[in-house]
């Protein structure tokens, strides 16, 4: 596939699980072996636990919106810098319900196979600003 095509597959990837919720549509997009890493789980998801893990954040979120603001795509490659926007009604990974209108970033690495299908999504997610929009301070790293 080119790297015009896998970036709208990136997009919509993006618009059907995290805007809309549909994981079966989703899911089309994925090669079998499908992997999803996430710096905020500490640990890799196959297909079923990653639709799983989608359902918890939307239930949380159910106002959440992802906008896509960057993405760049080189061979097999594509990488997408997005906005999420949402209040967490409901804890969610140790972070309290709050009313508050949350807004960071999110960048994903995005490896596609030959078919032209997802077999591998890395996000890395700005957390400190997360806590601080929830008043919960700042950790203070100690690099020794």
């Amino acid at each position: 596939m080119t790297p015009e095509k896998n970036k709208k597959t990136a997009c919509r990837h993006i618009d059907l699980t995290w805007n809309k919720g549909h994981m079966a549509l989703a899911e089309r997009l994925q090669s079998r072996d499908f992997i999803y890493r996430s710096a905020l789980l500490g640990t890799s998801l196959p297909p079923g636990e990653f639709v799983s893990f989608l359902q918890r954040v939307r239930h949380a979120m159910p106002s959440l919106e992802v906008v896509v603001e960057e993405c760049l795509a080189e061979d097999n490659r594509v990488v997408t810098w997005s906005t999420l926007i949402g209040s967490i009604e409901h804890s969610l990974g140790g972070m309290p319900a709050s009313d508050r209108v949350l807004s960071y970033s999110v960048v994903a690495f995005w490896t596609f196979n030959s078919k032209g299908e997802i077999s591998e999504i890395c996000t890395l997610l700005d957390m400190e600003h997360v806590r601080r929009q929830l008043g919960l301070g700042d950790i203070q790293a100690d690099f020794g």
